[in-house]
């Protein structure tokens, strides 16, 4: 049976969660500039309206099915553990937590390079490393007020982080720009769709804070198909609005709203979607602090990490897993890694993979188990629906095979990661989980 959950404070509801969501898998609109750039707008838009129905949607309907069914802290690690065992649930929470080391630390980084176009002494000298430092503490601080005060912070932001999006599409929408034809020639369909990938990937780390949701069985299917439409319609719509301004592709690239607002609507604007953009990396680092520290309860829970990582707050903050997580994260900022796709591929693709190798297993094995939500079409779409995101990483490992980080090789990088959390397994948590039968709470 799954466990039930002791924690009795104020719980995430559907659009605190929602919000949350949001800033896990997008953080808005940043990241799909080069997309218009190289493919133009109506193939932007076509990729943009497909990739979630191919990639996003699949993986928020199993998303959907699995917290309502296994409500529990640790979420994605819980459904992999109980459909194929401690070995495979401790490979699932390790690929996370690895690849948070690398996307975590670029969200400080970002921050400050939002901040110094608006401040310049904040990326001079030592300054810009104490900002993140200082954002990292406040994102830990307000983490350890719960994650309802994560939640009702996450929606507060949404609202700050899309307004001058609002205002784009508004005054784009009645103005015209008078332009030269465009001359650009249409990019590759499949870059396209990869750049689209990763600005709608992140749906399981909403599922690990199940127990601290109220009624997840109705909540979280709500809450995927919320997201979803609020991050396609928050993509799609301000890239079409401009496009009605007849403003050339050519005129975007990478970290460009700003200077587009500037250019449709004035430079009032292009200040207002540069303080936004540090809203986006603020709320989504926050958000995710949320959902990674998480799993070490969880691990710690079943025997895999020490007891001390399962200690929590009266508000249901697990404050050890915090404190530990955002030192590990504040500690790589010096690193300065850039988010590498191959690296995303190997560890979050892998752990996917698993979640819905854990969907198919769980609906073989365990048919009576109560899932207040099912994805329909009994077992042959549970199994259809892996497919086309399990098709497009595969796709995406061979397009990026060659990505480099420094003199290493982003494949070898990732692989010896992979392999790590093997050897950790059998060296450290399988010996733990042996000598603190934590887990028998599970069965």
């Amino acid at each position: 049976m799954p466990k039930i959950s002791s924690f009795s404070g104020r719980k995430l509801t559907v659009l605190p969660l929602a919000a949350a969501t949001y800033f896990m898998v997008s953080g808005g609109p940043y990241g799909i500039e080069t997309l218009v750039q190289d493919s133009g707008y109506k193939l932007a838009l076509l990729i943009l309206f497909l990739t979630p129905l191919v990639w996003s949607l699949p993986t928020s309907l199993m998303v959907g099915e699995l917290s309502a069914a296994l409500p529990e802290e640790g979420g994605f690690y819980v459904w992999v553990r109980r459909a194929m065992g401690p070995f495979w649930g401790f490979q699932e929470a390790w690929l996370s937590l690895a690849a948070s080391i690398f996307d975590m630390a670029l969200y400080p980084t970002l921050f400050v390079g939002y901040l110094a176009r608006l401040w310049r002494p904040a990326g001079q000298g030592h300054n810009g490393v104490l900002i993140m430092i200082v954002m990292i503490a406040f994102c830990i601080l307000w983490n350890l007020y719960g994650a309802k005060a994560v939640g009702d912070g996450s929606m507060f932001m949404g609202v700050l982080l899309l307004s001058p999006f609002v205002a784009i599409t508004v005054v784009a929408l009645v103005r015209h720009l008078n332009v030269a034809p465009s001359t650009l020639n249409k990019g590759d369909f499949l870059t396209g769709v990869l750049v689209a990938m990763w600005n709608y990937m992140g749906w399981d780390n909403a599922s690990t804070v199940a127990n601290e949701v109220e009624n997840p069985q109705r909540t979280y299917p709500r809450v995927m198909m919320l997201a979803l439409v609020a991050i396609m319609l928050s993509y799609i719509v301000p890239v079409a609005a401009v496009w009605h301004t007849h403003l050339q592709p050519e005129n975007w690239s990478e970290g460009s709203w700003a200077s587009i607002a500037g250019v449709v609507v004035g430079p009032w604007l292009s200040v207002a979607l540069v303080a936004a953009a540090m809203v986006s990396t603020f709320g989504t680092f926050n958000s995710l602090v949320m959902s990674y520290s998480r799993l070490p309860v969880a691990m710690a829970e079943d025997g895999h990490l020490p007891g001390l990582f399962a200690s929590k707050l009266a508000n249901g903050a697990p404050w050890v897993a915090i404190l530990v997580l955002g030192t590990a994260w504040g500690l790589s900022l010096g690193l300065s890694f850039e988010r590498l796709i191959m690296l995303d591929i190997l560890l979050y693709g892998a752990s996917l993979v698993l979640e819905f190798l854990a969907l198919i297993l769980l609906r073989i094995r365990e048919p009576e188990l109560h899932r207040p939500f099912r994805i329909p079409g009994g077992l042959p779409i549970a199994i259809l629906i892996g497919v086309g995101p399990t098709i497009l990483l595969a796709i995406a490992l061979v397009k990026n095979r060659s990505e480099q980080l420094g003199h290493i090789s982003a494949l070898t990088l990732g692989l010896a990661m992979m392999a790590l959390g093997v050897i950790s397994y059998f060296a450290f948590g399988r010996k733990t989980e042996t000598t603190q039968p934590l887990a028998a709470k599970n069965e």
